[in-house]
């Protein structure tokens, strides 16, 4: 009795919650969307041909990226180089993109128990943005532009820029933001003018 082509189980939860996320993603390439999604119909328990017909493809095409996932697992839904658009960076590499996300920004003063403000680096960002994680990911060897980084976040569903606060100290001598202006301010009381018009001076 012939044996039908399914993908494997997941090696862990983390990927498993990987690839449905890949899946049912909107702003990650195409390309990994539908690779991914194969992946999830095969685990859903189609076979080939139904997989196929969900997916908007044809039978060879889901044949080939489940051999491609029960080898290589999600690395394995990537292009190999010299087959049409190259992946330039891994998995690995993508997940330590996300993970910059979470560790404070080189720049970002914060209060030390001497209540002096201390940052690890001055001339280094304050605050995430897509240009600063591109150029840390740089830092640490992985090659991504600014538009690689923010399609890994979205459809990562992580926010990289946080709203930027006024900076407090218990410092005496600290000047804070002082108190704004009132949101209306009082008129002038206006002269009531009389309706007669005095004559000029002839």
């Amino acid at each position: 009795m012939p044996k039908f082509l399914m993908a494997r189980e997941p090696v862990d939860g983390d990927e498993e919650k990987r690839i449905r996320r890949l899946a049912g993603a909107r702003h990650a390439p195409g390309d990994w969307i539908l690779r991914a999604r194969i992946v999830t119909l095969s685990w859903e328990g189609l076979r080939v041909p139904q997989v196929a017909s969900r997916a908007g493809c044809d039978a060879k095409t889901v044949r080939r990226w489940l051999h491609r996932f029960n080898e290589q697992g999600l690395d394995g839904l990537a292009d190999r180089p010299g087959c049409g658009r190259k992946r330039r960076i891994t998995e690995a590499e993508r997940s330590r993109i996300v993970a910059l996300v979470k560790l404070t920004p080189p720049g970002r003063l914060e209060t030390q128990p001497s209540d002096e403000l201390w940052a690890a680096d001055e001339a280094g960002p304050p605050e995430w943005t897509l240009d600063a994680l591109a150029a840390e990911a740089g830092r640490i060897g992985i090659a991504v532009s600014r538009s690689q980084v923010r399609r890994i976040l979205l459809a990562e569903g992580v926010r990289w820029r946080r709203t930027r606060s006024w900076v407090r100290s218990r410092d005496p001598d600290f000047a804070g933001k002082g108190r704004g202006s009132s949101s209306s301010t009082p008129t002038r009381p206006k002269t009531r003018r009389s309706c007669a018009s005095t004559s000029s001076a002839r």
